[in-house]
């Protein structure tokens, strides 16, 4: 029969273990959401990533609880050495990943993605290992207090309370402050503070307490080691990553933005995606805006979906008929970047300081559904839809919302993958515009980062070639359009389905052709 402690010591190590399982809840779901994260920023920003990241991890949680029948003495060694071994593998885990990622070769995606599930399957497990240990160690040490309902009712509240407190804190906090690396590092350190403090609430039964609190010591001394580390770390792997100096890097609540400089030019990257290179990013923002702005004539009043760097604004500027351009930008780090970073701000003409600049930082969904503004031009600069969020930015529903806010006269322009490589994709987008009512009208354009890039013009009349553009362009002219809006046999029209929220048919055919070149 175990001796059960005094009673002042009994609470106090009953309340140390009911906390326990709030930080153990708190640290499982911050290795779940980093693996799920690590996996979208490196291997595509896509649903795919994270369902299947997600699956996994459950998965070897549920393996994890069931090969806790299988310890039947030392618990509470047994469950101080799974806290030290989820603290240093899991808080490791984004680090290491991130390093392995910047080592392999280009091509050896299988074996990245081979080492990122065996990672969270050992994690999973020992996660899963952890809560059924404390309620059998409660349970044994506190049977005078606990009935099997009570002792699962504490346990699993604080267990679901740990949950929530990460859910909100990871997006919102952790990873835009401290970023993943340090995130993971930070909460392996909580697995060895718990581990230290079964350690000294069990000292009396523990058989190997001198070899516990070394390896206590050793896990701590690593963590710590990595932490100050971090910084070093990230900003190595980030930059074999991207193949130049990285000149700029925040993690927001949306995004993971990282500004680049070599001998070649700036590159923006969001989540790894290249957005633009300097170098060439003319000629993907003046085929994006002048069509649609000089076939309307004299645009006066202009939204703008998307493009918080700035640039699509910079080339509407370029046209004095306009009076007001309203900018629709989700993530407010974007434009703040955009607009205070020098480097950048000359990028763009400075255009996110214009006083005919509306800036809004909003959904732009649920923008359009509140806001009853009616525009001669809506510029649609969305990031490629690799994952449901963005997909919806593309579906009829949209596209619906797009029509009610266009002036009589107006025109939609939208970015639309590659017609060569994303061939179904591109066409699926004008097909849903065409759903809607829309006249569409597809162009394209070689930008050398991208390859061949692809656009749509959507408007309520047939498209007529403007006589002239702004001053000054250096790609397109009235001579060149006409090419741009002829398509050879390799990007020809194919039959499409319309992209609805209900089946989302355009994430699916993104993934599978995208895919097949990486």
């Amino acid at each position: 029969m175990t001796e059960q402690p005094s009673t002042a010591r009994a609470s106090l190590a009953e309340l140390l273990l009911l906390a326990s399982v709030f930080v153990i809840a708190a640290c499982g779901l911050v290795y779940e959401l980093a693996a799920g994260a690590l996996a979208s920023y490196l291997l595509g920003d896509s649903v795919l990533q994270f369902s299947t990241v997600i699956g996994v991890y459950l998965f070897a949680m549920g393996l994890g609880s069931w090969l806790s029948r299988f310890v039947e003495r030392q618990l509470v060694g047994v469950f101080l050495q799974v806290e030290l071994l989820v603290g240093v593998i899991g808080g490791l885990m984004p680090a290491g990943l991130f390093a392995v990622h910047s080592l392999l070769p280009p091509g050896e995606g299988m074996a990245f993605r081979a080492l990122l599930y065996a990672l969270v399957l050992l994690v999973g497990a020992l996660v899963g290992l952890e809560i059924p240990l404390v309620m059998r160690i409660l349970k044994r040490h506190f049977s005078a207090r606990y009935g099997l309902k009570d002792l699962v009712s504490q346990v699993l509240t604080f267990d679901y309370l740990g949950a929530l407190l990460v859910a909100l804190a990871f997006p919102l906090v952790l990873v835009p402050q401290l970023g993943l690396v340090r995130t993971g590092i930070a909460f392996g350190l909580l697995n060895v503070a718990v581990a230290v403090w079964a350690l000294w609430i069990f000292r009396a039964e523990l058989r190997a307490r001198r070899s516990q609190a070394i390896a206590c010591g050793l896990s701590a001394v690593l963590l710590l080691a990595a932490l100050l580390g971090a910084d070093a770390l990230t900003r190595w792997s980030e930059e074999r990553f991207y193949g130049e100096h990285i000149v700029f890097k925040q993690s927001s609540a949306y995004q993971r933005i990282v500004v680049t400089d070599g001998g070649g030019g700036t590159r923006l990257f969001l989540n790894g995606n290249l957005q633009f290179h300097s170098r060439d990013e003319y000629r993907y923002h003046e085929a994006l805006v002048h069509p649609a702005m000089a076939a309307q004539g004299v645009p006066k009043r202009v939204l703008v979906l998307g493009g918080g760097d700035g640039m699509a604004v910079r080339e509407i500027l370029k046209y004095p008929s306009v009076e007001q351009v309203t900018l629709v930008e989700l993530d407010p780090q974007m434009t703040g970047l955009f607009t205070s970073n020098p480097k950048l701000a000359a990028l763009n003409g400075h255009s996110l300081s214009s006083p005919k600049l509306r800036i809004v930082n909003a959904d732009a969904f649920g923008w359009l559904e509140q806001h009853p503004e009616v525009f001669d031009v809506i510029v649609i600069d969305f990031p490629d839809p690799s994952n449901f969020a963005l997909g919806k930015l593309y579906t009829a529903s949209f596209y619906e919302l797009v029509d009610q806010h266009l002036s009589a006269a107006g025109y939609a322009v939208v970015q639309t993958t590659s017609p060569l490589i994303a061939r179904r994709s591109f066409w699926t987008v004008v097909t849903t515009l065409e759903s809607v009512g829309l006249t569409a009208t597809p162009y394209h354009a070689h930008v050398p980062s991208f390859g061949e890039w692809g656009f749509v013009m959507a408007s309520r009349r047939p498209f007529r070639q403007p006589p002239t553009f702004p001053p000054g362009l250096r790609f397109l002219s009235p001579k060149s359009l006409p090419a741009l809006l002829d398509f050879p046999p390799d990007m020809a029209r194919v039959p499409t389905e319309v992209n609805r929220l209900s089946n989302q048919v355009l994430v699916q055919e993104f993934e599978t052709e995208w895919g097949q070149v990486h």
